[in-house]
């Protein structure tokens, strides 16, 4: 924790991050010229209510700025470099209910910007004449902003470039989330101590939610998914109230934001602190597919082959456990693994649990890469998710068994016994370099630490 301290306790590098969406910009457009223009997000207010809805500043906007603040604006003159932040200025009558708020020479000291000024003057800064263009983000500009004195207007490629920019982390951005990751592991460590003596999942909900803020993750980098028994089967599950009593196992999916940098971390355990045969070795294969496609990884693999290699594993640890049968090149080119194992092997981590830059192909004919979140080579700096899974979802599995294309490959009285268990994921963020990776998250898996951390209260 102390190392990562240390990195963090610089500035978040938002001048650096400007230069390399610049820097893309011109790989297409080599004599670009003119402005870089973003608003944050703004105060909106629940609707028929007097609050402030709960603010989430756009990650586009962070990336070059690094600015948290709502009702704010942004440049960045491609041909001086020079950054300009606008912030709101001082209103009276909310000073009376919140407090002063960020002054321009504080914004100037807290962000990576070289000059801070009143959002209020952001219209007629942008009034001077320019030959150049200016690169905004489509239905993220503001009804009072014109670019009138631009020479053109550029709506599509700001976007896209913040977007591939982000794939690759800096060592402030990765800091961020081993951050995140080491509060989440936190978090985790509770919820296995607390499994056995809870009465429900929102208890666990709970316990993992005031160990986050307790550590300084206020926010949480997605809604938690605490799934106990036959729950765990569904991919997002929301509900998180209902009864442990009875259950086999819990699949716990959840994890930090720490100043705006996520985690995502899956661990599955047993709630009484002992597993049963079933469940454990369901256990054992995603924790094979887990570990084997994690030995795998280093800057230039291709993610497709990483993911086709996971169910590959799975398939030869189905046929062994007898639930599926027959030759395994005819199971994998009929896709019935997909049946057991229907989401992508990962996707990439930064600002959005489910990161920019993947370049998904949703509507890919075959289902075994249709969900896959990241698809290609894998770039040194880029921080992906490794979360295989197997899951008994009735939903899903029973139309493969009624198509003689698969039903010929799945014993049903051997899948008969695995219902109750559910469903395992193991996920884990990790880290790709030059020659090989780097994994950033802590949390238990180990089975021995798992069950020794369980019944150990």
């Amino acid at each position: 924790m102390e190392a990562v301290d240390a990195i963090l306790a610089g500035q978040y590098p938002a001048k650096e991050h400007a230069k390399r969406v610049v820097e893309y910009i011109k790989k297409t457009h080599p004599d670009a010229s003119g402005v870089l223009y973003l608003e944050g997000q703004k105060t909106c207010m629940i609707e028929d209510n007097d609050e402030a809805a709960p603010f989430r500043q756009r990650r586009y906007f962070y990336y070059l700025t690094g600015c948290d603040l709502p009702d704010a604006y942004f440049t960045y003159d491609i041909a001086s470099g020079k950054s300009t932040l606008f912030i709101p200025p001082i209103d009276a009558e909310s000073v009376i209910w919140s407090g002063l708020p960020v002054s321009p020479s504080e914004a100037l000291e807290l962000y990576d910007v070289d000059h801070v000024q009143t959002a209020d003057t952001v219209a007629s800064y942008l009034a001077k004449p320019s030959q150049g263009t200016v690169y905004a983000i489509n239905n993220q500009v503001s009804d009072h902003i014109t670019f009138l004195q631009f020479a053109s207007t550029d709506l599509m490629l700001l976007k896209e470039a913040i977007e591939e920019c982000r794939v690759i982390k800096d060592a402030y951005e990765i800091g961020l989330i081993k951050k995140a990751n080491l509060i989440s592991t936190i978090a985790h460590t509770a919820v296995l101590k607390a499994v056995k003596h809870a009465k429900n999942e929102r208890e666990l909900e709970g316990v993992f939610i005031e160990k986050c803020i307790a550590n300084e993750a206020r926010e949480q980098a997605y809604h938690s998914i605490v799934a106990s028994g036959t729950a765990a089967a569904t991919l997002h599950y929301q509900k998180n109230y209902q009864n442990l009593e009875g259950k086999l196992n819990l699949l716990l999916d959840a994890g930090g934001e720490y100043k705006m940098y996520a985690s995502d971390i899956t661990r599955t355990f047993p709630i009484s602190g002992r597993f049963s045969t079933e469940s454990r070795l369901l256990y054992d294969i995603v924790m094979k597919m887990q570990v084997d496609t994690i030995a795998m990884l280093k800057a230039g693999v291709v993610w497709d082959d990483v993911h086709l290699t996971a169910h590959k594993i799975a398939i030869d640890c189905l046929l062994a456990l007898g639930i599926l049968s027959g030759d395994k090149n005819e199971i994998l080119k009929a896709r019935t693994s997909v049946a057991f194992f229907p989401h992508g092997l990962g996707h990439y981590l930064g600002m959005d649990t489910h990161d920019t830059g993947g370049h998904p192909d949703y509507e890919d004919k075959d289902t075994m890469f249709r969900y896959l979140r990241v698809r290609g080579k894998l770039p040194a700096g880029s921080i992906i998710t490794v979360e295989p899974g197997i899951y008994f979802c009735r939903f899903i599995i029973e139309p493969y068994l009624k198509d003689p294309a698969h039903s010929k490959f799945i014993n049903v009285d051997v899948l008969d016994k695995y219902w109750e268990v559910g469903g395992v994921r193991i996920e884990d963020n990790v880290l790709i370099t030059d020659d090989g990776h780097e994994n950033l998250t802590t949390a238990v898996k180990d089975v021995d630490e798992m069950l020794a951390l369980i019944n150990s209260t």
